[in-house]
């Protein structure tokens, strides 16, 4: 009897030796499976991440005022809410209206719409999120353009535009520049950078973009990069780079490689200021003592919350930076073509539309495609959908760090 206790327990033994080595075997299996499926992934995104700036690129971004310990900073720190919580609330949380319900009224453009000059001699037209076709005194820049289907290093995964770009770009009108706010998908996007490569075109970028657009074939003699404060003259208007408080970085280890910025682009008439990507500081009065006032202001108001208020304005705080660099028209960026955020899709014009009434500041709102000529204003429609959104108190969102400036 002792004899088959021991066949029977030497029987176990064996079968769950023969349970691990299935188990790890299993378990290995998957790893090599894991870290192939990142490999193939890395070789798909490599291209699109861009470079890091080197050589003597980098030896002039250390020379900035902005670079501190192997960075770039920001003047005032960064106090974001739990990173676990922020990624419960993108995949099991947010409003229910995200995503429009039904096809965004879009105007779709050509080439031919553009061969008159403005008659007031300042048009811009909203092409979607931060790209924007600015018109100034017989200029033409290019804003932030991203035509590609998604804002991700990758054509299958990442958020999904809305709806298709109002005009082609291969029918856009000559342009002088295009101006890159910072090196993020959602403002640099290496496909429409590929297509504009045939166009003798200008890039001006922030200290460090340029080392992605010569990775992408982009000449050097067409980039020129700025630090904030610093000006480059094209034509008859004047770019100047300005503060921002936001981030760059396209890959897991490239945080704070390349710099951000907003930008004032001036001529002897007119004056426009692009906020490009941030939060609220107190250099936005500085913008509006040395370059303001501003004709036109862009600025963004989508993609905020209060986990992240360090990182965009919101729309409380698009109308108070328009007060601060002493902006005349508001025209709301950064919004209604991709879901950035856990708000509802029109949250941000409908908020920035009550903020605007109380403050009687006046509110560009084109549909996608549309024109607007700020010393000609009109009457504006509102094209998006009543949909239910959060208000200020329900849902506030307020930079740390500038509580004078509410």
């Amino acid at each position: 009897m002792s004899n088959s206790r021991a066949g029977t327990g030497a029987f176990r033994s064996r079968g769950r030796s023969r349970t691990v080595r299935l188990l790890l075997r299993a378990s290995a299996a998957l790893l090599l499976l894991l870290l192939s499926s990142a490999g193939v992934l890395w070789a798909l995104a490599r291209n699109a991440i861009g470079v890091r700036p080197f050589g003597q690129r980098l030896a002039r971004i250390e020379q900035s005022p902005q670079w501190n310990d192997g960075a770039f900073r920001n003047r005032l720190p960064r106090v974001d809410g739990p990173y676990g919580e922020i990624l419960r609330e993108f995949f099991f949380g947010g409003s229910d209206y995200r995503f429009p319900a039904e096809p965004i009224p879009v105007v779709e453009r050509t080439a031919a719409d553009f061969s008159s000059p403005p008659s007031s001699g300042l048009r811009v037209t909203w092409l979607g999120h931060s790209t924007l076709l600015l018109e100034i005194d017989g200029q033409r820049v290019l804003i932030d353009p991203v035509w590609g289907e998604r804002v991700s290093p990758f054509t299958f995964l990442g958020p999904k535009r809305f709806y298709q770009p109002p005009l082609a770009l291969d029918a856009m009108p000559p342009i002088d520049a295009v101006v890159i706010s910072h090196d993020h998908y959602d403002h640099l996007d290496m496909p429409t950078i590929k297509q504009l490569l045939p166009r003798d075109v200008l890039f001006v970028v922030p200290l460090g973009v340029g080392a992605h657009l010569e990775h992408w074939g982009v000449p050097s003699a067409r980039i020129r990069e700025l630090d904030w404060w610093d000006t480059t003259v094209v034509g008859g208007i004047t770019l100047t780079s300005t503060p921002a408080r936001h981030f760059s970085g396209r890959g897991v280890n490239d945080a704070g490689a390349t710099l951000w910025s907003g930008w004032a682009i001036t001529s002897e008439k007119h004056r426009v200021y692009y906020s490009g990507d941030t939060s609220l500081d107190e250099f936005m009065s500085e913008i509006g003592t040395r370059l303001g006032p501003f004709d036109l202001t862009l600025i963004e108001a989508g993609a905020y919350d209060a986990l992240w208020a360090d990182v965009h304005l919101g729309p409380e705080q698009a109308v108070r930076a328009h007060q601060l660099v002493r902006g005349k028209v508001l025209l709301p960026v950064h919004w209604g073509l991709f879901d950035l955020a856990l708000h509802g899709w029109t949250e941000p014009i409908e908020r920035v539309l009550v903020a605007a009434d109380a403050a009687g500041i006046s509110v560009a709102t084109p549909r996608p495609g549309e024109s607007v000529e700020p010393g000609s204003l009109g009457t504006q429609s509102r094209w998006w959908p009543m949909v239910p959104w959060q208000t200020v108190v329900e849902a506030p969102a307020w930079s740390s760090g500038v509580s004078q400036f509410r």
